[in-house]
């Protein structure tokens, strides 16, 4: 049976760990970030070997196309698709934590973070149910990307190998949220948000 707000709350069997208002999720972000854990590792080499990728086929299109092309699927690859992946990204957040029960699913931005989030109100969500939603977009969307990068000709190659890295670097606050967990090995942890106010909550298993 899942477990409800009102059964976290038990001091007897549960304990607070953190509680995160979201105009303080970059401080929370940056932090987590820089701790060092297998985790972290697997996210930056990912990142340096899409950006390899990107740059082995920079320089291999080298001298077949005009300037001008390379140029616009640049722009294209670093600032129209990724902000276009946006909501694909934030959707792709959305499936698993319906499929795994959360109805009360709510989409928010803030501008000043420069950050687009979903969250489940007041769902209570295990370690697993976190990992799945967190590294459903990453896992997915590389997967794709990566599949066309080989298969889509000339340029599109540039372009969409690209948006693979940018992209795994815009999952940055997703690892990071993640890496709560990896810094807390062996622990029992529960999250929950409070849309209304703003905060996110997580508690362990006394």
């Amino acid at each position: 049976m899942a477990l409800k707000v009102e059964d976290i709350e038990d001091q007897s069997k549960y304990r607070q760990m953190l509680k995160i208002p979201y105009d303080e999720l970059i401080d929370f972000i940056l932090d987590y970030l820089r701790r060092k854990t297998g985790l972290m590792y697997f996210f930056w080499t990912t990142c340096l070997v899409f950006l390899g990728l990107a740059l082995f086929i920079r320089i291999n299109i080298g001298g077949y196309f005009p300037f001008r092309n390379i140029f616009m699927h640049t722009i294209l690859g670093i600032i129209v698709f990724p902000l276009a992946c946006i909501p694909v990204h934030e959707l792709l957040h959305i499936i698993p934590y319906y499929l795994t029960g959360a109805r009360d699913i709510r989409i928010g931005m803030d501008m000043k973070q420069y950050m687009v989030y979903v969250a489940a109100h007041r769902y209570v969500t295990t370690k697993g149910q976190y990992h799945l939603v967190a590294l459903f977009p990453f896992i997915s969307m590389s997967i794709v990307l990566i599949y066309l990068v080989f298969t889509l000709p000339g340029l599109w190659k540039w372009s969409l190998s690209l948006l693979t890295f940018v992209h795994a670097t815009m999952c940055a606050g997703d690892f990071a949220m993640l890496n709560f967990y990896a810094v807390h090995p062996g622990k029992k942890i529960y999250t929950w948000d409070d849309f209304d106010d703003k905060t996110a909550y997580f508690y362990e298993e006394i």
